[in-house]
């Protein structure tokens, strides 16, 4: 893979952007903190908005797939038009932190900005499931959404890293 000439991803005369649309419950401080600081040095690559949407009520008395219905069509409305959406999804593909890199070069290349998508404590609605692109397993584990987050926004910062040719990957 050959190191961009420049500094961020550019894509057709602009810098391309991303959205991480977030399903779930506030981050508690640290997670915030972590994500704030690699959200920050993404920024003259990728810049990076965090949209968190509330998860659907659950618990007695209350239907959970209503739940994931009402949180679907929120992330729907979230979802810029003409975005590449990435779901995040234990079955999708997993991808080594070089082939990562490799898809932003790709995904760089087709012109458009980019949407990552973590679901609720059930996963994604099938409507938002069906609308993805692409599907991006971080692996196998299961994960707090909050570790997640954090977890996407650190390879995102290292994906663009080693397409810039910056020493922070030393695989």
């Amino acid at each position: 893979m050959a190191p961009l000439l420049f500094a961020g991803l550019i894509q057709w005369g602009r810098l391309m952007k991303a959205r991480l649309i977030a399903t779930g419950e506030r981050a508690p401080g640290w997670v915030a903190q972590g994500f704030a600081d690699y959200q920050k040095r993404l920024s003259h690559w990728l810049p990076l908005e965090l949209v968190e949407d509330e998860p659907g009520l659950r618990g007695k008395g209350r239907d959970a797939k209503r739940a994931i219905e009402d949180e679907g069509k929120r992330v729907q409305a979230a979802i810029p038009k003409g975005a590449h959406v990435v779901a995040l999804d234990v079955p999708g593909r997993q991808l080594s932190s070089e082939q990562l890199a490799a898809r932003m070069e790709f995904w760089r290349g087709q012109g458009r900005d980019l949407v990552f998508l973590i679901g609720g404590p059930e996963g994604h609605a099938p409507d938002v499931s069906a609308q993805a692109d692409e599907k991006w397993s971080i692996g196998p584990l299961t994960l707090p959404h909050m570790m997640v987050r954090l977890v996407v926004v650190e390879q995102l910062y290292r994906a663009c890293a080693m397409l810039a040719n910056h020493p922070y990957h030393r695989a």
